[in-house]
């Protein structure tokens, strides 16, 4: 079985090697857009306002109220803070990397100096559309269970001579260590040394990653008035995790056993494409309205490759570790549609406010290949997820050569019947600096999510949820250099 699920409507026993878990649909799925540093402190809230680069991933329409040819960047600083309770214990991880969030080329071109169409814009450029750069510690002590438990209940029927073609990946490492093992008189039932718990569990996840969107972007502006766009996204992931489960005899009471872990290694990466429409009209000098539809992203070339390492500290085994074979998977993956809705107030020419709402619904992603069906899971899929509601608001005041902002996000939960929390929020802030050669813009983010995380569950066996609290802060810093 490659990974383990939240909620126990994800558990899929069958087809191991082969399947994909919702919460793999979820996480490609969902964007948290960061783009320029301007964007990011208006809580990304740039449906409406435009003239800048994020635009192409929110809104292409607000390409069209660029003037000039920009070139513009934006690296950033970004830390993960998660606290961890499970089973009374509290334990804490962090993680800081180093990335760029943004790199943007937009020429305009003007078309007419009277009434009609006054500009035409084409932009090529990157952003980022989601970070996966975590690191979880979840650790408390289990007096009832253990997570062999789950590997006596999959195992069972199935013969010890056919384990390594049923599970090559923790079935099977976990009877050549005799970490279950058949019980005297049978050939297809197991126990394991570890019976009634009494052991510390721990489990500690690394990830790294990100989706970026590489972007070619078209708009016109007609009589300053209204203004249409056509993005054409072409989403690279790449995600790599390194989890490692753990069980600790810490008050040796288990006879011949010290400790045991499995440790597994996944790296996913694919393309997809999608089409993004949208529009700005100005019906008074003080009011711009904006509207985008964004089309499902298909991948057309995802692709997994796992193993895992499984070892024991255990009298009843002569061995001590076990290294699984490399698992290999292609497969392809459809993403929901997005709509947005978009309104901006400009209060004279020096500040405006502005507000954006998207509509995204996870239950439609689905799974596909050309040699595996993916009905159960996608029937997961659906009755997991559900459409959010996503709001975000921003505010920027000018004054000479400075800017002042600040913005507000709402994710909603994209988890259904309340199976789990999900929901995001981020507050931003930050200052630029324009002059007619270049812009200078900092931001600060401040994000919050909790999220319960399940060590493992069947049918039959679940331990209580390790309960997680995400803090994320980032730092941005964009360039941006004009022409003309």
């Amino acid at each position: 079985m490659k990974r383990y699920s939240i909620i126990m409507l994800l558990i899929l026993v069958a087809a191991v090697a082969k399947s994909q878990y919702a919460d793999d649909a979820l996480r490609v799925s969902q964007y948290y857009y960061q783009g320029t540093a301007r964007s990011m402190a208006i809580g990304g809230a740039i449906g409406a306002i435009g003239a800048d680069f994020s635009s192409a991933s929110i809104n292409p329409a607000g390409i069209g109220l660029y003037r000039r040819t920009e070139y513009s960047i934006t690296p950033e600083v970004a830390s993960t803070n998660v606290s961890s309770v499970y089973n009374g214990s509290i334990s804490e991880s962090s993680k800081t990397i180093f990335n760029l969030s943004n790199l943007g080329y937009v020429v305009s071109k003007p078309l007419s100096t009277g009434k009609g169409w006054k500009f035409f814009q084409f932009g090529f450029g990157m952003n980022r559309l989601n970070n996966y750069n975590t690191s979880i510690n979840m650790q408390g002590e289990n007096r009832v269970g253990s997570k062999l438990d789950v590997y006596k209940e999959l195992a069972s029927g199935i013969a010890y001579d056919e384990l390594e073609y049923e599970d090559p990946y923790e079935l099977y490492p976990a009877w050549y260590l005799y970490l279950i093992d058949t019980i005297p008189g049978t050939y297809d039932q197991y126990n394991s040394p570890v019976e009634n718990g009494g052991v510390l569990q721990r489990q500690n996840i690394i990830s790294r990653g990100s989706t970026n969107e590489w972007l070619f972007t078209f708009s016109g502006n007609y009589n300053d008035k209204v203004y249409i766009g056509a993005t054409i996204g072409m989403p690279y992931t790449r995600y790599f995790r390194e989890s490692t489960y753990s069980e600790f005899d810490i008050a040796d009471t288990i006879p011949n056993f010290d400790s045991w872990s499995v440790t597994e290694s996944l790296t996913t990466s694919g393309w997809g494409i999608n089409l993004k429409l949208g529009v700005i009209v100005k019906p008074t000098e003080w009011l711009r309205l904006g509207g985008a539809f964004h089309t499902p992203t298909y991948y057309w070339s995802m692709s997994d490759s796992w193993f895992t390492t499984t070892t024991a500290d255990y009298g009843g085994s002569d061995y001590d570790y076990y290294t699984s074979i490399v698992g290999n998977f292609d497969y392809r993956l459809s993403t929901p549609l997005r709509a947005i809705g978009s309104a901006a107030i400009l209060i004279g020419r020096n500040a405006f406010v502005s507000f954006d709402y998207e509509f995204a619904d996870y239950s439609k992603a689905k799974f596909s290949a050309r040699s595996y069906g993916f009905g159960d899971v996608n029937s997961d899929i659906k009755n997991v997820y559900q459409a959010t509601h996503n709001f975000r608001a921003g505010a920027e005041y000018r004054y000479s050569y400075f800017s002042f902002r600040g913005g507000y996000a709402l994710y909603g939960s994209p988890y259904a019947n309340n199976l789990n929390d999900g929901k995001r929020q981020m507050i931003s802030g930050g200052v630029g600096y324009r002059t007619r050669e270049f812009a200078l813009d900092f931001t600060y983010v401040h994000s919050s999510k909790n999220e319960d995380y399940y060590m493992y569950t069947t049918e039959y066996t679940t331990p209580n949820p390790a309960q997680n609290d995400f803090k994320g802060q980032s730092f941005t810093l964009s360039l941006k250099y004009f022409l003309n």
